[in-house]
């Protein structure tokens, strides 16, 4: 989780206090703290390591230029000197060169897009030619920028042209500019706010993870038990009917993202599911969706029973509805829950959609692009465990298989997603940037590994961390994560077992488990309960000895690289 109040440096070569004066006042999560230095001094700050900015201990840097400002190849290009592009290029790599510097000193660094410079003769015509087109030459700086930064785990470009477009006033004021170097309007520094505490959210594992959705006049127009899904107003050339085919399409296209589609309505679900199978013009299926409650009943409480099957907590969620007053009973109910404001006219719905900011998240990993898949295939386990007399009976007939790796370039941007993500089964909830978490498993004395849990039904990704650090005669279990999807099929006793075996062929006396409580994570304090370990109340922690051997659970396969000599 997000801190109470993250430490943020603004470097700038501009005004850029209207910036820090929104990402501190703007009551969206998280609260931000900025300190901007002197601007005009981006360069000195980047490269001076002895610069009493370093010494703040920042959570996060935002570096916002002016071309011309850092790049001299640049600037010298407006004023129509022939330089060759490659010459540009150059000094744009040295700048993220400099910018790269600051990893070792701060866990995330947000780099604005370079926008056209406010005050420019255009070429016109040659405005995108090669070689000669300043239009040309900035696209071409800002996807050198794209390419150099793409392999950092901690730096992260945004796309400052957004905010100009998004301002309904001239994204430029002379006067603001002349009186006291402020580059930008109001609005656009206030766009820039909201998605950069977006960026930072989705850093610190805060993205919203499903949409649940109404249907009648939220998805399409009309009401399908008064007008017969024959008669919704979906696609064709109806105005509206497309505008709701293409919120369809825009939910879609999120899905593919890895984000969760659920719908809760007010309906008749025989009525509303024959709609969504035959509707001709229909975007959405049902494989769509990870699941529905189409009933009668409270949707503040069938939103609560659905993300309870979905073993997702209240926070994860954004609720869309039409409807003003169910809007107003989720947000009392559930607080937790986002339920954004959503327009009267339909043919707003789309863009007030795409301007929400709760989905963004620094990476994608294999196991986002086939989520919903993995929850299709858990539904298909719990109809298992219900046709079968026994939990043991379950969880031999589902051939699970456990493989195991260190941490590795392969998998480490998923392993830091699960770790800032993961709530429930997560033992000291420590978030750490990705880079972090790569140095902090380099030290001597601390071993990292992952496990990916796959099944007869499908491949639940990489979904457990086990994190450890052995100095002496003991371990100490730093990290135990476990993604809920997987939770309750004894993999939480298998990832113990293998902790415990590698101590007792390391040759050490005891294993000790230190639980961090949060208002999220009893699951994990639950689990150590029951896990035969010696619990001390004093300080939270749970302790085995390793003369003794911890019992191996039944009918789960180990694969891939083994703890040394577990067997």
């Amino acid at each position: 989780m997000i801190r109470d109040c993250l430490k943020t440096l603004l470097i700038s070569d501009f005004n850029i206090q209207t910036l820090a004066g929104y990402l501190e006042n703007d009551s969206m999560s998280p609260s931000v703290k900025a300190t901007v230095p002197l601007f005009g001094q981006v360069m000195p700050i980047l490269l001076n390591r002895n610069s009493e900015c370093w010494n703040q201990n920042y959570d996060s840097a935002i570096i916002w230029t002016r071309p011309e400002g850092v790049i001299d190849s640049y600037r010298r290009c407006i004023e129509f000197e022939r330089i060759p592009e490659e010459t540009v290029l150059k000094e744009t790599d040295s700048f993220v060169e400099a910018v790269l510097s600051l990893q070792d000193r701060i866990q995330s660094i947000l780099i604005p897009t370079w926008t056209e410079p406010q005050v420019m003769a255009g070429y016109g015509i040659l405005d995108m030619k090669p070689g000669l087109g300043l239009s040309h030459l900035l696209m071409r700086m800002n996807l050198r920028l794209a390419e150099k930064l793409n392999d950092s785990p901690q730096a992260h470009l945004l796309d400052a042209n957004r905010w100009n477009l998004m301002s309904e006033e001239a994204p430029y004021n002379p006067k603001l500019w002349y009186m006291g170097k402020i580059s930008f309007s109001n609005q656009v520094f206030k766009a820039a706010s909201s998605d950069i505490k977006a960026a930072l959210r989705g850093i610190h594992g805060e993205a919203k993870k499903i949409i649940i959705i109404d249907l009648d006049n939220t998805v399409w127009g009309g009401i399908t038990g008064d007008d017969g899904w024959q008669n919704l107003r979906l696609g064709g050339h109806d105005p509206e009917g497309e505008a709701f085919a293409d919120f369809q399409k825009a939910l879609k296209v999120y899905s593919k993202r890895g984000i969760l589609l659920a719908v809760v309505s007010k309906n008749e679900e025989s009525v509303a599911l024959e709609a969504i199978d035959k509707h001709p013009e229909m975007i959405l299926s049902r494989s769509d969706l990870v699941g529905w409650r189409i009933n009668w009943s409270d949707k503040a409480q069938n939103i609560l029973d659905l993300l309870e099957d979905l073993k997702l907590g209240t926070q994860s969620a954004v609720f869309i509805d039409d409807n003003i007053a169910e809007r107003e009973r989720v947000r009392q109910a559930l607080p937790d829950v986002l339920v954004p404001e959503w327009p009267l006219n339909p043919l707003l719905y789309k863009q007030t959609f795409l301007r929400l900011t709760c989905f963004d998240t620094p990476i994608l990993t294999d196991e986002d692009a086939v989520r919903k898949e993995m929850y299709h295939a858990e539904k298909q386990r719990e109809n298992l465990k219900v046709s079968l007399s026994s939990m043991e009976e379950w969880l031999t007939s589902l051939d699970i298989e456990i493989q195991i790796e260190e941490l590795n370039k392969s998998n480490h941007k998923r392993t830091a997603q699960l770790l800032n993500k993961t709530n429930q089964m997560n033992l000291s909830t420590r978030r750490m940037a990705e880079a972090e978490l790569v140095t902090w498993a380099k030290q001597n004395g601390r071993r990292l590994w992952t496990l990916r849990v796959s099944d007869k039904f499908g491949d639940s990704g990489l979904t457990g961390i086990v994190a450890v650090e052995h100095y002496g005669n003991a371990v100490t279990i730093v990290d135990f994560v476990l993604s809920c999807r997987v939770m309750g099929r004894k993999v939480e006793e298998m990832m113990v077992y293998l902790i415990v075996e590698w101590g007792r062929a390391e040759n050490l006396q005891k294993v000790v488990a230190r639980y961090m409580p949060t208002a999220k994570n009893k699951p994990c304090h639950r689990f150590w309960m029951n896990s035969g370990f010696k619990y001390n109340a004093s300080n939270e922690s749970f302790t085995w000895d390793l003369r003794q051997p911890y019992p191996k659970p039944e009918g789960i396969r180990i694969k891939g690289p083994k703890f040394r000599s577990i067997p």
